[in-house]
């Protein structure tokens, strides 16, 4: 693990795709924080659907956040726009089940969605998206030591392979079953703590 200044004093989450911040992991995030470490600056906004636009509104919401006191947590889709953000940072970064190829696999949701935490919320993913989402991929990461990447091989959304393979050099912790939604998070948030320094 990198050398990094001390803990972390400004917190991102950036959810999924049909997710929220009503995201059970934001959630149980957010209560370990208020309860433990209230002092740490938390913010988990609702994305739009444009990538371009969940980007802008990404970067223009950390502006001003301190490079080393700075980490983004992000979860599927939410993992990929993290990468994003880190490495326009050079800030700390969890990643969990994080999409690898979210141009090629969501090609397939062009149309209108629902929303995961209200159905009755809808949004339409356009056919441009697709080529937003291409112009934030990165082909490497420039310090891969600033990454923890949770992956489990039970994933029925993702390939882990994919996400293994892309975030080789990382700090990862590979889970032998689990699931896309990681419903065991509590398990993990320990570690996810003291990688961000909050654990002490």
């Amino acid at each position: 693990m990198a050398a990094f200044a001390g803990p972390v004093t400004h917190l991102l989450y950036l959810h999924g795709f049909r997710s929220s911040p009503q995201s059970f992991k934001a959630r149980r995030m957010h209560a370990w924080l208020q309860a433990h470490r209230p002092e740490v600056h938390w913010w988990c906004p609702q994305l739009p659907p444009s990538p371009r636009q969940a980007m802008e509104l990404a970067l223009d919401g950390v502006r001003g956040w301190p490079a080393d006191g700075t980490a983004v947590v992000g979860s599927s889709l939410g993992g990929f726009y993290a990468t994003a953000v880190a490495e326009a940072l050079g800030c700390r970064a969890v990643l969990l089940n994080p999409a690898v190829e979210p141009a090629r696999d969501l090609r397939a949701y062009i149309g209108e969605q629902t929303a995961f935490h209200d159905p009755d919320e809808r949004f339409f993913f356009k056919r441009e998206y697709v080529a937003e989402l291409q112009a934030l991929h990165l082909s490497v990461l420039t310090r891969p030591d600033r990454y923890f990447v949770i992956i489990a091989k039970g994933d029925e959304v993702l390939d882990w392979r994919e996400m293994h393979a892309r975030h080789a050099g990382s700090r990862m912790r590979l889970l032998d079953g689990g699931d896309h939604a990681l419903s065991d998070f509590d398990a993990h948030l320990p570690s996810i703590l003291q990688f961000l320094e909050l654990d002490t």
